[in-house]
């Protein structure tokens, strides 16, 4: 496969056979995207419930900083690392397969992590949770992809995205239910009977699809270059903030990196089967769409890693509440992702995607200009319209990437969709809170030195901005109560003109995100859908 047109004339053989309709429950087109949304929910909601578990992590288990950043970049640099390899998986031995396998291995890793007592086993199975949860992502694309007809792939698509963008918006409440009313462990215990409920309606309804000239064989080198790439470049950047970003340790792992991604491009044009087949990016749609979901995932989730210790630890909210405080943000992706999917099969995904990055830039812009005493109300405005972009980006971003992709290589396919939505996730923690980290390490020693306290020595006022950096002000045992005060505002301010300026940062990455938005169009391989060999 060197170019889009022999992919897409391979998609469409003659060879392939129709689609065989299901009899009873196996295989039946609508039982299965029931079957595959109960386990696609579990690891899209542990995207975000996690975060608003994250401050009761951190006091339970004494975790830093950066142990909380790697609570949330673990699982997320696993998923994005695994994501396109664990599609090659299932190209070649069977989506159904992938999936249960995935489905299992999450819930017991969920289990685990319910069960330990340090921050670095829960950060060790973090990782193993985002390992299983990239063999299952591809695989649930990869199945609805086979099963449905051309006629309603796009409908299942847009039921599957309003499953993962309500599943990854309402992540923060039911994480809030469950850290107030029972313990941050529940929340990873919860994924233990909805991992058996998913095992079991998949091994009986799941029906395995595989194309007659699926994958024979497995680019290792292709799999070691990409996840070395990619762990370097995000690497890198958490530890920017530690080293500084002029420091030679910091380029290092960047020049790795970019070499890494150069050896991957040049290897794939010269191995029989690569990991990922350097033709499918001729298809600039596909391309566009990547790359979208790159940068929608930079600006979503990278700024609510930073909301949830705005609401609760500058707002002093209790979990529960946090999460109710985000529920204009849950309940609109809930509303608008249908709406979104029947808009785009009318006029396609161009104009939806380019429409739905401009209400979240606006939305990232005016979170910009929250303070320490903004209303309910002025939040659930942006909050809401935050909602609104993104729902229409997780449906159609999804059409775009898969849609534009042979059927042979619909796991390829759902691992780069995903794959790009984990790196942006894991990219946006990072690069936010390196933002983040500047901005407090620069304005905190002025802000304490205006406000009349006492000077920090060099190790305190370390410590100090680590503290300031999730809004909680570094108060010592016993300070009196009118300095407590004074510290406590100079650490809240400065709080917010760190998160300020983090949510301009994803609001200009939003803004450019439009602009590559309208190179989008609707997928040209759809009519490939429901072919291949059943088993």
């Amino acid at each position: 496969m060197t170019s889009q047109t022999t992919v897409k004339e391979a998609s469409q053989s003659p060879e392939s056979p129709a689609r065989t309709p299901a009899k009873g429950l196996r295989g039946h087109p609508w039982l299965t995207l029931f079957s595959v949304a109960i386990g696609v929910m579990m690891v899209a909601l542990d995207g975000t419930i996690v975060a608003i578990a994250n401050p009761a992590i951190q006091k339970d288990l004494g975790a830093s900083f950066a142990d909380v950043q790697w609570i949330t970049n673990g699982y997320f640099l696993a998923l994005a690392v695994a994501l396109i390899t664990a599609g090659k998986l299932g190209d070649r031995f069977g989506h159904r397969q992938t999936f249960l396998i995935g489905v299992t291995g999450f819930a017991a890793a969920s289990g685990v992590i319910g069960l330990s007592h340090s921050i670095s086993l829960v950060v060790v199975f973090r990782v193993f949770q985002g390992l299983f949860g990239a063999l299952l992502m591809p695989a649930a694309l990869g199945l609805l992809r086979a099963t449905f007809p051309a006629e309603k792939l796009n409908m299942a698509i847009g039921v599957w995205g309003m499953v993962i963008g309500a599943s990854t918006a309402g992540g923060p409440i039911l994480g809030g239910v469950l850290v107030e009313h029972v313990s941050w462990q529940s929340v990873f215990f919860i994924n233990v009977p909805v991992g058996v409920l998913a095992l079991v309606l998949g091994a009986l309804i799941l029906r395995d699809h595989r194309a007659q000239n699926a994958p024979k064989s497995f680019d290792i080198l292709g799999i070691l270059l990409l996840s070395a790439a990619m762990f370097c470049l995000v690497w890198a950047i958490i530890k920017a903030p530690t080293w500084g970003w002029g420091d030679g340790m910091t380029w290092l792992f960047i020049v790795v990196s970019l070499v890494c991604f150069g050896l991957f491009v040049f290897w794939e044009t010269k191995v029989e089967e690569p990991l990922v087949p350097v033709g499918l990016f001729r298809s600039i749609p596909l391309s566009a769409g990547v790359v979208l979901m790159v940068l929608m995932a930079i600006a979503f989730l990278g700024g609510l890693f930073f909301v949830t210790f705005y609401l609760q630890n500058v707002h002093g909210m209790k979990a529960i509440d946090a999460g109710l405080h985000l529920l204009p943000l849950t309940g609109m992706m809930i509303v608008a992702s249908p709406l979104a999917g029947f808009v785009i099969t009318k006029v396609g995904p161009r104009i939806p995607l380019a429409g739905g990055m401009i209400f979240t830039a606006v939305a990232m812009f005016g979170m910009s200009t929250l303070s320490t005493d903004s209303g309910t109300g002025t939040m659930s405005i942006w909050f809401a319209l935050l909602g609104m972009g993104l729902a229409p980006v997780m449906v159609g971003a999804t059409e775009v990437i898969v849609g534009n992709a042979p059927m042979e290589l619909s796991g390829v396919a759902g691992g780069l969709q995903q794959a790009a939505m984990q790196i942006g996730g894991s990219l946006g923690t990072a690069v936010l809170g390196a933002v983040m980290a500047s901005k407090v390490s620069n304005d905190l020693p002025g802000n304490w030195a205006s406000a009349g306290l006492p000077p920090l020595t060099p190790t305190q006022a370390g410590q100090a901005a680590e503290a300031v950096q999730v809004g909680i002000p570094p108060l010592q045992p016993n300070t009196p109560a009118a300095i407590a005060e004074k510290i406590t505002n100079v650490a809240h301010d400065t709080f917010m003109s760190g998160m300020s300026l983090a949510c301009l940062t994803a609001g200009g990455v939003a803004t450019v995100a439009v602009f590559v938005a309208l190179l989008t169009k609707r997928g040209e391989n759809a009519d490939a859908a429901g072919g291949g060999v059943h088993i």
